[in-house]
C-alpha cells in the first residue's frame, strides 16, 4: 500500500469513511424498508400460493443477517480509513472483506425484491455502494498489472458466486419447509434439495474466507476458492439435470451461476493468474 500514491490513498480513505457511514447510518433503513415491502407483497402471494409462506420466515431472518454484516463492515471501514491513508498493507484484505458483505448482501436481497415488488430495487443501492469501495480498493493500488487484474477477476467472481449460492440455498430451504409430505421426502426431486442446501451456504462461507486470503495472496485463499467453486459445480450441474429431467421443473436457477463458476475456474487455473494470485514463498 505504501507504493500506492498518496492521492489514491486519500481517495480510498475518504471512500472508506463515506461507504462506512452509509452502511452504519443509511443502509439499515434501506434494508428494513426493502424487507417490509417484500413481506407485504409476499403475504398477498401466500394467500393464493401457500408454498411461499416459508419465504416470510426466511427473508425475515436473512435480510437482518446481511444488515448486521453490512453494519459491522461499515464500522470496520470507518476505523480503517486512517491506516489506509498511511498505506498499511494489512488493511487491504480487511477492507475488501468488509465491503464484500454489503456488495453480496445487496445483490441477494435484490432477487426477492424484484420478484415481488415493483419499482426501483432498493437493495441495489446497498450493493452498489459496497462495490464503490470494493472495486476501487483493488484497482487504485499500485501493484503489478497481472496481480491487479487477477485479483479483480478472482474476487469479483467469488463475490458473485457467493451471491448466487446464497440465493439457491435459501430457495432450497424455502421449498423444503413447505413441500407436500414433509417431514418425509417425496421423490428424488425433493430430497436432493436437502443435499444441495447446506452445500450452497457452506460454500458462501468458504468464498468469503477466500476473498480475505486471496487479497493476502495466500495459497490457502486459492485453495478455498478452488474447493468452493468445484463443490458448487459438482452440485449445481447434476441438480439442474435432476430438476429438469426427473422433477419436471422448468426452472434454470442452478444454471445462472455457471458463468461465475467458469470465470472463477479460469482465473484460478490460468497459469499467469495462478502465479500472481499466490505470493512467492
Amino acid at each position: 500500500m505504501k507504493e500506492t500514491s498518496q492521492s489514491n490513498r486519500l481517495i480510498l480513505a475518504i471512500l472508506a469513511v463515506v461507504v462506512g457511514l452509509f452502511m452504519v447510518v443509511v443502509a439499515p433503513f434501506v434494508i428494513q424498508t426493502s424487507l417490509e415491502r417484500v413481506l407485504v407483497e409476499l403475504i398477498k402471494v401466500c394467500a393464493e400460493k401457500p408454498a411461499y409462506t416459508s419465504g416470510i420466515l426466511l427473508f425475515s431472518l436473512t435480510f437482518p443477517l446481511y444488515r448486521g454484516l453490512s453494519f459491522i463492515g461499515g464500522i470496520a471501514l470507518i476505523l480503517l480509513a486512517r491506516p489506509i491513508y498511511r498505506g498499511e498493507e494489512w488493511t487491504y484484505p480487511v477492507g475488501l472483506l468488509a465491503s464484500a458483505f454489503p456488495s453480496v448482501g445487496g445483490m441477494f436481497m435484490l432477487m426477492p425484491y424484484v420478484s415481488f415488488v415493483a419499482g426501483f430495487p432498493l437493495p441495489m443501492i446497498v450493493s452498489f455502494v459496497g462495490l464503490s469501495f470494493f472495486w476501487p480498493f483493488i484497482l487504485l493500488r499500485k501493484v503489478d498489472k497481472w496481480i491487479k487484474w487477477g485479483q479483480f477477476l478472482a474476487l469479483s467472481f467469488a463475490g458473485m458466486l457467493a451471491t448466487h449460492a446464497f440465493i439457491v440455498g435459501t430457495g432450497n430451504l424455502r421449498t423444503l419447509l413447505t413441500h407436500p409430505g414433509k417431514p418425509m421426502y417425496k421423490g428424488v426431486g425433493t430430497w436432493v434439495l436437502a443435499w444441495s442446501q447446506p452445500i450452497q451456504w457452506i460454500c458462501v462461507i468458504l468464498l468469503f474466507l477466500a476473498i480475505y486470503k486471496i487479497a493476502e495472496r495466500k495459497l490457502a485463499g486459492w485453495w478455498l476458492a478452488l474447493v468452493a467453486v468445484t463443490s458448487l459445480a459438482a452440485i449445481d450441474i447434476p441438480m439442474q439435470i435432476i430438476r429438469l429431467v426427473i422433477a419436471k421443473s422448468t426452472s434454470f436457477d442452478y444454471s445462472y451461476g455457471l458463468p461465475f463458476i467458469i470465470g472463477l475456474f479460469f482465473t484460478l487455473l490460468y497459469p499467469k493468474f495462478k502465479k500472481v494470485l499466490i505470493a512467492e514463498g
